[in-house]
C-alpha cells in the first residue's frame, strides 16, 4: 500500500512524486507558457523589421522604403513648422566664413583674362600677377577690381601664387559647380521628385524595371529613377550638349550614382538605335518635350517606340498636352495609334507638395505584341 504524506504523492500506478519536483514542474510550465504567449502577442502587435507582407495597392517600395508622400508626411511637416514657429524670411546671404551668391561663386571659379595695358599686366588668374613689381601689381589689382575684372570675393581654400594651377586632373566647369543648370527649367529643380513619384506609382515601379526618358536634360527627374533602379536600367536620349555635360560631370558624381551606369545617349530626331534591339521598357516618358517638336517627328518617334514598350503592362506618359494627336481629330488620332499598336488610356492630373499647381499627364499603352 502506498503511503501518502505531506512530502510525496502516489500516482495510480504507485509512482511516488516529490512535492518539490511537482512545484518545479508547474513553475517551469507556467514560465514556458508565459514566454510563448508573450512572443505570440508581440509578433502580432509589432511590425517586424523585414516583412514579406504585400504592400497596399498603389504603393511602391524599394531599398529605401516608400517612394511617394503620405498624408501623414505632409501633416508632419506642417506640425514641425508650427511647433517651431517658422516663417519664411527674405533670401539674403547669411553670416558665415564667406557667404556667396551663385553669381559670385561663379566669378570666383572662372579664369579671367585681361588684355595688355599700360600697366604691363598680361594676365590675371585668381590673384596671380606675372613678371611685375609690387607697385605695378598693386595698381593692376586696383584697376581690375574697379572695372569688375577681378573677383571681389574668394573662397577660403583657393590656391595662391604658383600653386594656383593646382587642380584636379579632371576639373568640373564652374557653371556646373554653382548649379546654374538648376534654373534652366522655368520651375524649381526639386519638382523632379514629384514627377518621379507620380510615374513610379503609376507603373508600380520595381528596381528591375527598365525606363526610357526622352529628353532627360540635366537629370532633374532621371536622378531619382537612377538611384532606385538596378544599374544600367535607366536610359535617356538627349540632344543638348550642356545638359549632358551637367549630367555626367556634376549630377551623377555629386549624387554618388556613377556606379549605376545609366545609358545616356546624345542624339536627336528620335533615333533610338544606340539603345539596342533586345530591351523592352516598362516606362517611356517625355516631360515637356513633345510640345517643342514638330508633329510629324513625334509620330515617327512613337512608331519607333511602340515596339520597345512591353505589351499591356508597359506605359508611355506624355506631359502637358498631346496636340500632335488632337490636331488630327479624334478618329484620325485613334486610327494612327491603333496602326502602331498603341491605345490612349486617359488623362491624369498630379498634385504637388512643392508647387501651387498640378501637372497634366497623358497615358498610352501597347495593346498588342
Amino acid at each position: 500500500m502506498a503511503i501518502i504524506s505531506t512530502s510525496s504523492y502516489s500516482s495510480p500506478k504507485g509512482i511516488v512524486v516529490s512535492v518539490h519536483v511537482l512545484v518545479l514542474s508547474v513553475t517551469a510550465t507556467a514560465v514556458f507558457l508565459f514566454l510563448l504567449f508573450s512572443s505570440f502577442y508581440s509578433s502580432s502587435t509589432t511590425t517586424p523589421r523585414f516583412c514579406s507582407c504585400p504592400e497596399p495597392e498603389g504603393r511602391v517600395r524599394g531599398e529605401g522604403g516608400r517612394i511617394s508622400l503620405r498624408i501623414e508626411d505632409v501633416e508632419w511637416v506642417k506640425e514641425q513648422i508650427k511647433v517651431n514657429g517658422i516663417h519664411m524670411q527674405d533670401n539674403v546671404l547669411r553670416k558665415g566664413i564667406n557667404p556667396r551668391t551663385r553669381e559670385q561663386q561663379l566669378q570666383d571659379l572662372i579664369h579671367l583674362t585681361v588684355p595688355p595695358g599700360d600697366t604691363g599686366v598680361k594676365r590675371l588668374k585668381y590673384g596671380r600677377y606675372c613678371r611685375h613689381r609690387v607697385l605695378v601689381q598693386g595698381r593692376a589689382l586696383l584697376e581690375a577690381w574697379l572695372f569688375g575684372l577681378l573677383p571681389r570675393y574668394k573662397g577660403i581654400s583657393h590656391y595662391e601664387g604658383e600653386e594656383s594651377n593646382n587642380h584636379t586632373a579632371f576639373p568640373c566647369p564652374g557653371e556646373l559647380l554653382v548649379e546654374q543648370h538648376h534654373s534652366n527649367y522655368g520651375e524649381p529643380w526639386a519638382g523632379g521628385r514629384d514627377v518621379y513619384e507620380f510615374l513610379a506609382e503609376s507603373i508600380h515601379l520595381s528596381p528591375n524595371s527598365h525606363v526610357l526618358e526622352i529628353g532627360c536634360g540635366t537629370l532633374r527627374v532621371g536622378l531619382h529613377f537612377i538611384r532606385y533602379l538596378n544599374p544600367e536600367h535607366f536610359h535617356c536620349l538627349e540632344r543638348d550638349e550642356l545638359s549632358l555635360m551637367a549630367a555626367f560631370r556634376y549630377e551623377l558624381p555629386s549624387q554618388g550614382l556613377l556606379h549605376k551606369r545609366p545609358l545616356i545617349v546624345r542624339g536627336e530626331d528620335m533615333d533610338f538605335t544606340k539603345f539596342g534591339s533586345d530591351v523592352t521598357y516598362d516606362l517611356i516618358y517625355a516631360s515637356a518635350v513633345f510640345l517643342h517638336m514638330p508633329d510629324k517627328l513625334v509620330w515617327v518617334g512613337l512608331g519607333r517606340l511602340a515596339g520597345k514598350l512591353k505589351p499591356l503592362e508597359g506605359r508611355i506618359f506624355v506631359s502637358h498636352n498631346v496636340k500632335f494627336c488632337s490636331r488630327l481629330g479624334g478618329e484620325e488620332c485613334t486610327k494612327r495609334l491603333n496602326d502602331l499598336g498603341l491605345e490612349y488610356l486617359g488623362k491624369h492630373t498630379h498634385d504637388s507638395l512643392l508647387f501651387n499647381h498640378y501637372e497634366i499627364w497623358f497615358e498610352f499603352r501597347r495593346f498588342k505584341s
